[in-house]
């Protein structure tokens, strides 16, 4: 037996590099198709999102009005956006409206998904009926509410006084009842955070409950006990996500209100809007523009930060 020239026979080398070449050769195309497929993205990332956000950061640091060349002020615009009354009347404002329109989004999403998670016929229609809404063109949306709860013919007033005898608020009118207001167009708005929750839901194991059911537990006592720790990742979640959002509110006031009253609704990134497209001071915009992102990143720092013990990971689903 000639073992030697078996094994030699079996390690072809020729073959080997070629193997390798070819599967080099196949590596090649697999990179060159994947980088072809996301170009579209990689250029409308570099031109429409990196690009901008690098040239904000630069002009922020300028005096730039759009028909002159950006001259360089250092921390100017800085300085004197913080000694600036309108910066922190809007930002007080929009913090005012973070407060109540985060806790709002979370359990009114959380409640219509745990009412369209029950078995009940006609079920996708609920479901379709109440994410339909957040489709919806914000204008679209503004317009709606703007009529929904004008003061002097509108229907949410109508009802009121029709069949309670009361006159309604002010609603978008009224410095106390504006930033309110704003919040509750938010029942249109919170599809998104609904179907969320409602997917987080459907994952739940049925046998936790059954167990808590014959141990004698109430249906609120599983759903705090239960529900709620198990989803609480999902809870997060949807509250960063509100909470930038909540940040950046413009298309309400700025349909609606303009502002007013009384500078009530003169939220962050409409004062931005107006110092941008209004007055063209691209440079002050854009320092703006950078203290916000700050706000809204420390936020989300803090939120993260602050659920360490209270959001908890170990079930896996088995």
């Amino acid at each position: 037996m000639n073992t030697g020239n078996n094994v030699e026979t079996s390690i072809n080398p020729t073959k080997m590099v070629g193997n390798k070449r070819k599967r080099s050769s196949e590596k090649i195309k697999e990179e060159r198709a994947f980088w072809i497929f996301i170009s579209p993205w990689v250029i409308g990332f570099v031109f429409f999102v990196g690009g901008p956000i690098i040239a904000s950061l630069f002009l922020s640091f300028t005096e730039y009005n759009v028909i002159e060349p950006p001259s360089f002020t250092g921390m100017k615009n800085f300085s004197t956006l913080f000694n600036d009354k309108l910066f922190y009347k809007s930002l007080t404002v929009t913090a005012y409206y973070v407060v109540l329109n985060v806790p709002f989004t979370i359990i009114a999403g959380l409640a219509f998904a745990v009412m369209l998670n029950q078995k009940v016929k006609g079920q996708a229609f609920f479901r379709t009926m109440y994410y339909a809404p957040s489709v919806i063109s914000g204008v679209s949306v503004a317009f709606l509410w703007s009529w929904l709860l004008n003061p002097d013919f509108g229907i949410v007033n109508g009802f009121l006084n029709d069949f309670f005898g009361i006159d309604g608020p002010g609603w978008f009118t009224d410095s106390k009842t504006v930033i309110p207001s704003m919040v509750l167009m938010q029942l249109t708005g919170i599809g998104g955070t609904m179907v969320i929750f409602l997917a987080s839901l459907q994952s739940l194991p049925t046998e936790l409950y059954e167990a808590a059911e014959i141990d004698g537990a109430s249906r609120w006592k599983q759903f705090i006990k239960i529900t709620v720790p198990i989803i609480s990742p999902v809870i997060l979640f949807n509250s960063i996500m509100s909470i930038i959002a909540s940040f950046q509110i413009f298309t309400q006031a700025y349909i609606i209100t303009k502002g007013g009253p009384d500078w009530m609704s003169y939220f962050y990134v409409l004062y931005l809007f107006d110092t941008a497209f209004g007055q063209f001071r691209m440079g002050y915009a854009s320092a703006q523009a950078w203290i916000l992102f700050i706000i809204i990143f420390s936020f989300t720092m803090l939120s993260l930060w602050a659920s360490r013990k209270l959001v908890h990971y170990e079930y896996d689903g088995k």
